[in-house]
């Protein structure tokens, strides 16, 4: 298996064409005498790409498929590398982030089922409970909307906050209750771990606490429930992907026995949840 990693620089989006027809298939979209169809997929580094490893070394071929992983360490390029045709498909997103982007940007993208949940936690360096926040104290929280809600439904969940329930995704300009004055912080994803020591409480989604050497059961003064959670990550791709078949076959693996016990095994103290 081989992983390709891709760098947080901006790139410029290649447009690709593909045409088909009803009548031919292209050569590389089918297995044919044994052959493995390879799809090509982006995903966060921790869990998406384990998750994909796990299959591509133990499930994949006996499918008829091999899977070539590149992986991302930002949010952003995963969609935009599938829109251009880059990708086949990509593994990070959960759904309303999902639905955010295919608004913003006009992705003719659709995806499966969720596959597993990665936790919010508030984590801190200084306090050991939420009830701890002084008055003006800095909160350190991911800067796209989507993920942005989370945080603050979090916090609202503790009694920090209260946000406007009239907004679908609320932002920080959202915030109608702010008893604390509390001071937010707006950082990309992957940053903030790296702000813990600037900042009374940090809020960070699963894939990217674990990356930053953090565990959710251990180290968060506050988490997220799993419980009828929206945020199940999943698996997307293009409308009328030439790959379409091998695709499916992909969605069908993620939520095998074989990769829910592979989930509660490697994560044995709820850091990834299986979502099926």
């Amino acid at each position: 298996m081989r992983r390709t990693f891709i760098a947080l620089a901006a790139v410029a989006a290649l447009t690709l064409t593909a045409c088909s027809s009803d009548e031919e298939t292209p050569e590389e979209t089918t297995a044919a005498d044994g052959e493995l169809v390879t799809l090509t997929v982006g995903a966060s580094p921790v869990p998406h790409a384990d998750i994909l490893a796990f299959i591509n070394e133990n499930l994949a071929e006996e499918a008829g498929i091999a899977i070539e992983i590149v992986e991302y360490s930002d949010y952003v390029l995963p969609n935009r590398n599938l829109d251009a045709g880059d990708l086949d498909a990509n593994f990070f997103q959960h759904v309303p982030y999902f639905d955010v982007q295919v608004e913003e940007n006009g992705f003719d993208f659709e995806h499966g089922k969720g596959v597993h949940i990665e936790p919010y936690g508030v984590y801190s360096e200084s306090l050991e409970s939420l009830d701890e926040l002084t008055d003006g104290a800095k909160v350190s929280l991911v800067n796209d909307p989507s993920n942005q809600a989370r945080a603050l439904w979090l916090l609202e969940d503790n009694g920090i906050v209260t946000v406007d329930s009239s907004v679908e995704n609320p932002t920080i300009y959202d915030v109608t209750d702010n008893p604390k004055n509390l001071e937010f912080v707006e950082v990309e994803a992957p940053n903030l771990p790296r702000t813990l020591d600037q900042v009374a409480i940090s809020i960070i989604n699963g894939n990217f606490a674990l990356e930053g050497g953090l565990i959710p059961s251990e180290d968060a003064i506050a988490i997220e429930s799993g419980e009828d959670n929206p945020y199940a990550n999943v698996l997307a791709w293009r409308v009328n992907s030439e790959k379409a078949d091998a695709i499916a076959t992909l969605e069908e693996l993620l939520h095998s026995q074989e990769v829910a016990d592979f989930i509660t095994e490697t994560y044995p103290n709820g850091e990834v949840i299986p979502a099926f």
